[in-house]
This record gives C-alpha cells, sequence and structure tokens, in this order.
C-alpha cells in the first residue's frame, strides 16, 4: 500500500504523462497500482483531482493548484535528499567537535590547520569544555574526550591511545609536608582532586600484581587539569594528572613525581560519536586525521 508521499508522486506522474498508464511504467509499478493510489489521495483530501474517460485524463481546477503545489513540495524534498546525502558521503560543511580545554588548547591548532588544509571544504567548529557533554544532544558530530574506559552503551566510540597519568607535588610541597611512601599515606597529604566536588573518591594505585585503594578527602577540587597543575606547581598540594599537562613542569623540576612506582587505572583519549550506523565521511575523516597525528607522534600525550 503506497504511503502519503508516493501517492503524491504518483498524481504528479498522471498529471505530468497524461495517464496512469504511462505514470505506472515511468514508476516501475502497475498500472492499478496508480489508479488506486490516486483515488487514495483524492480520498485522503476530500478533492477530485482529476477527471477520467475512456480516453484521457485532465487536471480539475484544484487539480492544477493542488499540482503547483505538490511539485513544489517534490523539489524541496529532493533537495533536502541531496543535501544529507552530500553531507553523509562528501567533505562538506561544518563539523562541530567538543574537546577537553587543555587538550584543545595544546593540541588541536596543530590538528585542525593541517586538516583543513587537507579539507578545505570542512567548516571545524571547536566546543572546548572539560565537562561531559551529552553526544546524543544532536549539538555535536563527535566528541573527543579524555577519561576511562567508555561504559555508556548508547554511544559509539574509539580508542585513539592511552593517555598516562602521574601523580605530582612541588618541591616546595616536598620540603614542607614531606613525601607518602606508600599509598596508604595519601590520606595524610593534601590532594588536588579533578572533578566538580571534593567527595573523597577512593583512588586505585597499582604495582605489578599490587592493587591497594587510598582513601583520602582532597583538600581542592577542580574540573580543570591546567588549573590543579598550576595549584601543585605552587605548592597547594598533591594531583593526579595526565603527564602530558605536566611534563614540562617535570622536566623543569618545578614539579617532582610522587609514588613513581605505582600507577593509576588506565584513561584514553577516546573519539565518541551519536550511534550512526555509518559515519559521516568528515566525521571519519577528522578522527582518522587524529589518529593519524598521534600515530606520528607516539609521546604526544605522554
Amino acid at each position: 500500500m503506497p504511503g502519503r508521499l508516493e501517492r503524491v508522486q504518483m498524481f504528479v506522474e498522471v498529471a505530468d504523462r497524461g495517464g496512469f498508464a504511462a505514470a505506472a511504467r515511468a514508476m516501475g509499478v502497475s498500472p492499478s497500482a496508480v489508479t488506486r493510489g490516486v483515488a487514495e489521495l483524492e480520498d485522503a483530501l476530500g478533492v477530485q483531482l482529476l477527471t477520467r474517460t475512456t480516453r484521457s485524463v485532465s487536471l480539475t481546477q484544484p487539480g492544477r493548484d493542488y499540482l503547483t503545489r505538490a511539485r513544489r513540495a517534490l523539489a524541496v524534498l529532493a533537495e533536502a535528499e541531496e543535501q544529507v546525502r552530500l553531507a553523509q558521503h562528501t567533505l562538506t560543511g561544518p563539523l562541530r567537535v567538543s574537546a577537553p580545554l587543555s587538550f584543545g588548547i595544546r593540541f588541536l591548532p596543530g590538528i585542525a590547520a593541517g586538516f583543513r588544509r587537507a579539507h578545505p571544504e570542512v567548516t571545524l567548529v571547536f566546543d572546548l569544555t572539560d565537562r561531559f557533554v551529552d553526544i546524543l544532544s544532536g549539538e555535536r558530530d563527535m566528541a573527543l574526550r579524555i577519561s576511562g574506559p567508555p561504559a555508556d552503551k548508547s554511544t559509539i566510540w574509539r580508542k585513539i591511545c592511552i593517555v598516562p597519568r602521574v601523580l605530582v607535588a612541588s618541591p616546595g610541597y616536598a620540603g614542607r609536608a614531606g613525601l607518602p611512601e606508600t599509598p596508604s599515606e595519601l590520606g595524610q597529604h593534601a590532594l588536588l582532586a579533578y572533578g566538580a566536588d571534593a567527595s573523597g573518591e577512593p583512588l586505585t594505585l597499582r604495582r605489578g600484581a599490587e592493587t591497594v585503594e587510598a582513601r583520602a578527602r582532597p583538600r581542592l577540587a577542580a574540573d580543570n587539569g591546567d588549573l590543579l597543575a598550576r595549584l601543585a606547581e605552587m605548592g597547594e598540594g598533591i594531583a593526579l594528572l595526565p603527564r602530558f599537562l605536566v611534563s614540562r613542569a617535570l622536566a623543569k623540576h618545578r614539579l617532582v613525581e610522587v609514588l613513581p612506582d605505582w600507577s593509576a587505572p588506565e584513561i584514553w583519549l577516546t573519539a565518541y560519536f551519536p550511534p550512526y550506523e555509518r559515519l559521516p565521511a568528515k566525521v571519519a575523516a577528522f578522527t582518522e586525521w587524529v589518529e593519524a597525528r598521534v600515530a606520528e607522534a607516539p609521546d604526544l600525550l605522554c
């Protein structure tokens, strides 16, 4: 049974080709299907669109009016379909990407500039935030996140690389408060926590096959790693941060590693996508571009 749009298309074909049989041949259906489809359209509208005789088919005045608008509507629909097809399969138009603030400031300028040179018809639109954005909202085409392994089953994702983390403190803090020698001693220190609150979730640390949960209530919490890194440099406490945020400070001895033999659970740089059946061409191309840049410089996020 033809749907409403198919019935409208049948009517337009009959009007353009002057008969049901010609319209049926053009659409690859039977004449009876076209006859029935147009009759159902007239019944739904409560208006006779065509007059039929044994020799010809002609438009009524309401049929002429409807034909003009139906052609316009079908043309708009065809244009919309073409635009969607182009957006799915071609590298054109806006690409809206969410990414963490600190990562974006450090790495996206080079990544974006190279991608734009390679694909000048794509307009990159970045939303830099450390907030965990809802990729299902439709406001973004994809997101880059630095977090633990994904647990969200409603999205699709691609792991790009592991992002090493390190516990750090300033030499000034170490001189004033000392440094813990075991994870259990972290509870005696001022901790700088990444997150929206200072609820004091236990910190899991591993050394070989040994796993320890260190419990300590943070003295300060923030949702930006750069802020925590600067506070650590100022001697405000111990922070667990991605190494790329503190590598320069470590090299210049503004920070020192704490419990260097112990490691926290892995976090990843991951690309998240809405549940596409197939990635749009520009989304796939940008993700592959980021992966390639990371592969070319494996120490990029270390």
